[in-house]
């Protein structure tokens, strides 16, 4: 039998970005292609791409030149790929380029360029895909595009307005991860609170029985799942509140992810995103009464044009008094295509960096003091790492994201295994970090 081609895979950006590239390996897997981890060993390398700021842009770029200079057979994807005349100016060597979540397009290339081994006859694909995550844990992608229309942001031209999935093959898609062993189900979009709108809510047939396409519902179903649930990117919109009810009761892993970007209500207006901050914080303070212990990450923008002292300190207070448990920030940056880029009164990049220093100064005394409650507790959390030689194991708590958020270190870890759900009993904190030991020992 002829040997089958190998594919390379490059993937950039985002959780949501290394969803389709699974969903692109998974189909060659089916077709009899096989993959190589260095440029070496493939005969055409896929670099899927990010195109979000100008930076993305430019690393993209890179990327694509390495995997030229290092292969020559190269296949552009993702957001970047809508702008073909700047891949090809750039690189006009590479042998096709396509945009997002255009899973056929690479596949249909692929094959012209290297035409897949006939007469496949083993099931090549296990029955949850290929992912590119550990075994216990996996982003779920319940939508694709935005409504929203955020001066600085081209999400909506890249990848189009709000496509949601059916509740029912979100569903079976959980049900499929967590039969093969995922501990941990990250569910993921653009918007995943707006889940449904554009579905008008449909039901879909699910165990012999209807369920809406409607954010709370879904919740609701995959918190039923043996698995931990994690919700990211949710915009604060009203029916949001209806979510904390399970996760008090334990169905959701009391973590929402929600990118409030700024609090000043000037910023927010020339961002074009919700700005009564004001109200926000009382609901806040609602879902903290019923889910106390509810963790709050979320991602900030600094140096927005026209930014004064007075929006970027509101924003420091709003942060404190909010607390934040996990933030993140950005300097602003602007992207190719956005009409904030037509705003003006430009803050200069000095400033942008003496904010940003000052915003992670007070979200670290924030995390400080949000960790030390933990001091004392008995927790579970999921192990992503262990060191034998260090008597040490990494896991990660309910209010831990992968690879954004912080970790959880425990000693004496002597049995523990990668994916393993075990209790501890925190017994320190720093910055971002718990340690603690076996509850057991």
């Amino acid at each position: 039998m002829t040997q089958a081609p190998k594919i390379g895979l490059v993937s950039l950006g985002c959780p949501k970005a290394l969803v389709d590239s699974e969903r692109i390996l998974t189909t060659l897997r089916a077709q009899g292609y096989s993959f190589s981890r260095d440029y070496e060993g493939a005969d055409m390398v896929i670099v899927n791409t990010c195109g979000f700021l100008d930076s993305a842009k430019a690393e993209s770029l890179e990327a694509i030149g390495e995997a030229l200079n290092e292969n020559g057979r190269v296949i552009v994807t993702g957001c970047l790929g809508v702008e073909e005349s700047l891949i090809r100016e750039t690189h006009p060597s590479v042998l096709a380029v396509t945009g997002p979540h255009q899973y056929e397009a690479v596949v249909e290339a692929v094959h012209s360029h290297l035409p897949p081994v006939p007469n496949k006859f083993v099931d090549l694909v296990p029955e949850q895909g290929l992912r590119l995550t550990p075994r216990h844990y996996a982003y779920l992608k319940i939508s694709e595009g935005c409504n929203n229309r955020c001066s600085f942001c081209i999400i909506p031209q890249i990848r189009g307005d709000l496509a949601s999935r059916p509740a029912a093959s979100v569903l079976y898609e959980a049900e499929r991860l967590v039969k093969n062993g995922v501990k941990e189900i990250l569910v993921i979009s653009q918007d995943t609170s707006a889940y449904g709108v554009d579905l008008k809510y449909a039901t879909s047939p699910y165990h012999g029985r209807q369920v809406s396409a409607r954010f709370v519902d879904l919740a609701r179903e995959l918190g039923e799942l043996d698995a931990w649930i994690r919700l990211h990117y949710v915009y604060p919109y009203p029916h949001v509140d209806a979510v904390i009810p399970l996760m008090a009761e334990g169905k959701v892993l009391p973590y929402l992810d929600i990118p409030f970007q700024h609090a000043s209500p000037q910023v927010l207006k020339s961002m074009r995103r919700p700005a009564n901050q004001v109200k926000t914080l009382d609901r806040i303070k609602a879902w903290r009464d019923i889910c106390p212990d509810l963790t709050i990450r979320s991602n900030f923008i600094v140096g927005f044009p026209g930014e004064t002292e007075e929006d970027f300190e509101f924003l420091l207070d709003w942060i404190e008094e909010a607390e934040i448990d996990r933030a993140g920030c950005f300097e602003y940056e602007p992207v190719t295509g956005a009409p904030a880029n037509d705003i003006g009164n430009e803050v200069p990049a000095e400033v942008k960096r003496e904010r940003f220093e000052r915003l992670m100064e007070v979200a670290q005394d924030v995390s400080v003091a949000q960790l030390a409650k933990k001091v004392g507790r008995t927790i579970e959390v999921l192990v992503d790492d262990v060191r034998p030689e260090e008597n040490r194991a990494i896991a990660r708590s309910k209010w831990d994201a992968p690879e954004i958020d912080g970790t959880v270190i425990i000693d004496d870890a002597a049995g523990i295994k990668v994916g393993d759900k075990l209790d501890v009993t925190v017994t320190a904190s720093d910055e971002y970090d718990l340690f603690a030991v076996p509850a057991t020992r």
